[in-house]
């Protein structure tokens, strides 16, 4: 447990002290156990640091403040506090958020990212949604969030995978829950939905990979890319937690990526 002055973070720090750092982000109501698998792998030649979020797994649960904005300002006081050069940060849904807003936000501690399915550009129907959703959320929790969570995979997700997520979702904060999503979406300086998103991914000054499930999503990033070096992959035929449901080929991805940037 890393006490930032902010809240304190468990977090687990892997591989050589002075190898090229990766920063592994989980998403909206799971924890670094997520990036286990990985973070083995990529710790023969990085240094691979694997936080929980504040008001997730084993970090404090603040009664307040569990946002997305105030995730990626964490990140940027662990970091330093850890010793840690600019950083390959890699983040999942709403950890694909964090990421990128700690790249616009502390740009000095960020080399570059790596957002897979990321927790923005929300339009359509899913925007409609969401007053529904941050009501049940409000007042069910992660009840009601355990359900997103089991339709999140596609047919050739591994065995057990869908079980380990609801489990997780289930054990975090009823309070953190909504706070979180509401974080993501409709509090001020919220940037999930899709004009929110553009006007803040035109602030990243850092290249970024970011790769979807959503082949509208990815045509739709794409035209926001702006700095050299950046692309968007898109992965047809995977669930939501694409990282986890393909592994092998996440981590190749991020290794190749973290050479090139």
């Amino acid at each position: 447990m890393i006490d930032i002055g902010r809240v304190r973070l468990f977090c687990i720090s892997l591989g050589p002290a002075d190898a090229p750092a990766l920063l592994l982000v989980h998403g909206w109501g799971g924890d670094g156990r997520e990036w286990s698998r990985h973070a083995e792998t990529l710790a023969g030649r990085f240094r691979v640091i694997v936080p929980d979020l504040r008001g997730h797994g084993r970090s404090q649960v603040p009664d307040e403040g569990n946002t997305p904005l105030n995730m990626a300002d964490d990140l940027a006081a662990l970091l330093p506090a850890l010793g840690c050069g600019p950083v390959v940060a890699v983040g999942h849904s709403m950890g694909g958020q964090v990421v990128n807003l700690l790249a616009v936000r502390h740009p000095q501690l960020v080399r570059s990212v790596v957002a897979l399915d990321p927790a923005h550009g929300a339009y359509g129907t899913e925007v409609d949604g969401i007053p529904a959703r941050v009501s049940a959320y409000r007042e069910q929790g992660a009840r009601a969030a355990a359900d997103f969570v089991a339709g999140a995979f596609s047919p050739q997700a591994p065995p057990g995978l869908r079980t380990a997520h609801v489990r997780t979702m289930l054990g975090t904060p009823d309070h953190v829950i909504a706070q979180a999503y509401d974080g993501m979406y409709t509090a001020p300086g919220a940037v999930g939905i899709r004009p929110h998103s553009e006007a803040y991914l035109r602030r990243r000054t850092r290249s970024a990979l970011t790769v979807w499930t959503s082949a509208e999503a990815a045509d739709w990033e794409r035209s926001t890319l702006h700095v050299p070096g950046s692309r968007v992959d898109h992965w047809p035929g995977v669930g939501h937690y694409l990282h986890e449901e393909h592994p092998e080929r996440a981590t190749w991805l991020i290794e190749q990526w973290a050479d090139s940037a």
